[in-house]
């Protein structure tokens, strides 16, 4: 009877036992999973702040990129300036060393030069030097006309307003397509088109001058300024080809130190 009895104290208090072990059980998985979902929280909270910092540097990134490309454009529009400014000093100083072309003979009236009596317009600076002349009287006395248009053009690009500068030449060309400032006019216009980094335009210039004129004092030039566009083109092989081929053909020269710095610019930026 006692062992009856024991046996029934015990599976008593057995039946109480289970239960509740069972609750405790299930707050510990319950209070696993609020703590899971409090990390899930917090995880989240730590992704979103980084959210924003990215964000913001971001922002700050696209602010210092804008500021670079106005400080790149004004830089560029420096450099083109002094290229002018310089090419041109570099024209009058050519025109001061050659000295005016002799008339040809004939009745044609010589064009005045500036004087107290004819001044020069206001704020106009000494043209390019003309080309030499030579045979009919009539041909000088039609370069008179066109030395008025192409100055007109000229003038357009000194002062940095490519896009009429291009008008005027490509004008100025069909006008006088075989006149005597055409190379000048074909030479410039392709510069008007390279400053404005229209490459195409430009190379296509540069090969005609050289096609039609190419021993003309221009030649060098346009032949440089041909092998730039092709790099401005992304046709570095081409580039490397025209700027070996100045090199060669006008050795120690002025444009032959220019190709000689930039072909080893681009086979520096190449080894990058």
């Amino acid at each position: 009877m006692r062992l009856k009895g024991l046996i029934l104290t015990v599976a008593a208090t057995l039946g109480v036992a289970a239960p509740a072990l069972a609750q405790r059980q299930s707050l510990a998985d319950r209070v696993a999973a609020l703590e899971s979902q409090a990390q899930a929280n917090q995880g989240n909270t730590v992704l979103l702040n980084q959210l924003d910092q990215l964000r913001n540097e971001v922002t700050s990134l696209r602010g210092t990129i804008e500021q670079l490309q106005n400080e790149n454009e004004q830089l560029k529009q420096r450099a083109r300036d002094q290229y002018l400014d310089l090419d041109g000093r570099i024209g009058r100083l050519e025109g001061g060393a050659a000295g005016a072309p002799a008339a040809p003979a004939g009745n044609t009236p010589p064009i005045a030069p500036p004087s107290a009596s004819n001044p020069p317009p206001a704020g106009a600076t000494a043209p390019e030097r003309a080309p030499a002349v030579h045979g009919d009287p009539g041909v000088m006395a039609q370069a008179a006309d066109e030395r008025t248009a192409y100055n007109v053009a000229f003038d357009a690009l000194k002062g940095g307003k490519y896009a009429d500068a291009a008008n005027l030449f490509t004008s100025f060309l069909e006008l006088y397509p075989s006149g005597v400032y055409a190379p000048n006019a074909m030479y410039w216009l392709g510069e008007s088109y390279y400053v404005t980094q229209n490459y195409e335009m430009a190379a296509q210039q540069f090969r005609g001058l050289l096609g039609q004129y190419p021993t003309h004092d221009k030649a060098p030039g346009a032949m440089l300024k041909l092998g730039l566009a092709q790099y401005g083109l992304g046709q570095v092989q081409q580039a490397e080809g025209t700027l070996k081929d100045v090199i060669g053909k006008y050795p120690n020269s002025d444009v032959a130190r220019t190709a000689n710095d930039r072909l080893r610019s681009i086979q520096l930026g190449q080894l990058r």
